[in-house]
């Protein structure tokens, strides 16, 4: 039985792999979504948050965040119209209950060459090692032999001794990405990434699972609606196994001062997860600090579990600014 659940329980790592870091806001958490994001930014460093708490009703289901840091290095050394950029992850996701626990650190660098002498059009290599570690507090676990009419109070006749469970890997990760830009109000870019390139393994008490890559096609743009307004567009396609994911939206910002050098920004909008959820956004921005919040509004069958409830997030995005004598043309986040 023991080993049994093991397996169901590697089994269910697989969909939470599949979703990882499965933020609702993947435009606000850039070193997560593509390693070659790593240094695009106009600023000199950027620090990102990103905090969601999924299907809370069914046993807290997972609880996910991370932080990142990341800047530029060499710019003296190296073309006007190239960027260096290195940074690091820090990730940690709950599920569950809290019975299982992933966490993860990550190193990540990307280099982008400019395409052009005035680096409105870079193509951008960049590659990220992780280290991971996994383990299972078996205090916490559920069975089926503790279930009651009052819940999960009973008890169980698997016998763990209250061990912990646990597994470590190191992660391989890298992508590639395409920006450019026509005018200084503008932007689109394109990019590929795949994860777990290098398949590692997690054990369990003689139980294994191979994690399966994860391929992610994402792609997104902005440009002005008025002198007050711009239009943000982004989505993306993503491939593990045999799951999918996509997603589609976009949001519009509303400047406050445009003249400012620093204006105020709100900005509404909403993305779709098709055959999953929608999620209205709502961001603020106060000069180099953005602020984001979306709740997911199931819309699958799996609504009748959640009780109706669905996702909460909360994304933090601050960028240092000004940068240095060399602007940046880049994404915003």
């Amino acid at each position: 039985m023991k080993k049994l659940f093991l397996i169901c329980l590697i089994i269910c790592s697989e969909k939470l792999i599949a979703q990882d870091p499965h933020f609702s806001q993947f435009f606000s958490s850039p070193l997560t979504l593509n390693p070659a994001f790593t240094g695009k930014f106009d600023g000199t460093y950027r620090l990102a948050g990103n905090y969601r708490n999924q299907w809370p009703t069914i046993y807290n289901a997972f609880i996910t965040s991370t932080v990142s840091a990341d800047f530029h290095i060499m710019q003296n050394r190296i073309a006007s119209n190239d960027t260096w950029g290195v940074g690091g992850i820090a990730y940690s996701d709950k599920s569950a209950d809290g019975a299982v626990n992933f966490n993860y650190f990550t190193a990540s660098t990307a280099y982008h060459k400019g395409l052009d002498e005035e680096g409105f059009h870079q193509l951008g290599v960049g590659i990220q090692v992780s280290y991971a570690n996994m383990f299972v507090t078996t205090s916490k676990l559920k069975f089926e032999d503790q279930l009651t009419t009052l819940g999960f109070t009973g008890v169980t006749n698997e016998v763990f001794n209250n061990a912990t469970l646990q597994t470590k890997y190191i992660d391989v990760n890298a992508g590639v990405l395409y920006n450019g830009s026509t005018t200084d109000r503008n932007n689109f870019y394109f990019g590929v990434s795949l994860y777990h390139i290098n398949r590692p393994t997690q054990s369990f008490t003689g139980a294994t699972y191979q994690i399966n890559p994860r391929a992610t096609i994402h792609a997104g743009t902005y440009f002005p609606l008025g002198e007050r307004s711009t239009l943000h567009l982004s989505g993306l396609q993503s491939f593990q196994g045999g799951a999918t994911e996509t997603v589609l939206g976009g949001a519009v910002q509303f400047v406050a001062n445009p003249d400012a050098e620093k204006p105020v920004s709100l900005y509404l909008g909403s993305w779709i997860r098709f055959n999953d959820a929608l999620f209205p956004y709502l961001g603020l921005e106060l000069g180099d600090l953005r602020i984001g919040a979306t709740y997911d509004v199931n819309t699958s069958s799996l609504k009748t579990a959640s009780e109706g409830v669905g996702g909460v997030e909360i994304s933090l995005i601050y960028v240092r600014r000004p940068s240095t004598d060399k602007p940046i043309n880049c994404p915003k986040f």
